[in-house]
């Protein structure tokens, strides 16, 4: 396998990229979901900075990944993908892009406008604050951060349902190459 992208194939770095971040992101919306119903407990505070530190790491991935992309390129469509459903996948993914990039730094902006003591990154370093506290501004990183949240779900089912809709019904290779080599390549028409 290679590490770079080829024209039919994302290559090793992309794959490791897409899943890791999917990974974590999964776990940040799980997590973000139920802990404002956690008690006022220091296993609380712990989570609320665990939340953050992988917000954190969310950002720093997404940057990585985007670079790289910028760098190695994507591979091309499948053969016989008709145009529009090209570029709707190609819009699809900056907007991906944009709300993982929008989402750790709305939580970052809302952690800063509340007025809360710095946060320390996985217990370790002391986040700088990005604007001082402000009422109003907390409201404001709040909500962005909660839609934000529900937008990026509703694109991350479209872009999952997709990829299955390409692997179980045109039967195409479109999930198949960001997946590792040799997982679902059977039902694959042009074996890519």
């Amino acid at each position: 396998m290679t590490l770079k992208n080829t024209i039919d194939r994302w290559g090793g770095i992309s794959k490791t990229l897409h899943w890791l971040i999917a990974l974590l992101i999964l776990a940040l919306g799980i997590v973000g979901l139920v802990m404002g119903e956690f008690p006022k407990t220091p296993k609380y505070f712990w989570i609320y900075t665990m939340h953050k530190s992988i917000g954190i790491s969310v950002l720093v991935l997404v940057v990585l990944r985007l670079a790289w992309r910028l760098y190695a390129g994507a591979p091309a469509p499948v053969p016989a993908t008709p145009g529009w459903q090209a570029r709707a996948a190609s819009l699809t993914h900056w907007l991906l892009y944009g709300l993982m990039f929008a989402m750790p730094l709305s939580g970052w902006l809302y952690d800063s406008a509340s007025g809360l003591r710095p946060f320390k990154l996985f217990g370790l370093w002391e986040m700088p604050k990005l604007v001082a506290p402000s009422e109003s501004l907390r409201e404001i990183f709040h909500d962005a951060h909660e839609w934000g949240f529900w937008a990026l779900i509703l694109l991350v089912v479209a872009h999952a349902g997709a990829a299955f809709y390409h692997h179980l019904q045109l039967r195409d290779a479109t999930l198949v190459r960001m997946l590792p080599q040799g997982w679902l390549d059977s039902p694959q028409k042009d074996g890519a």
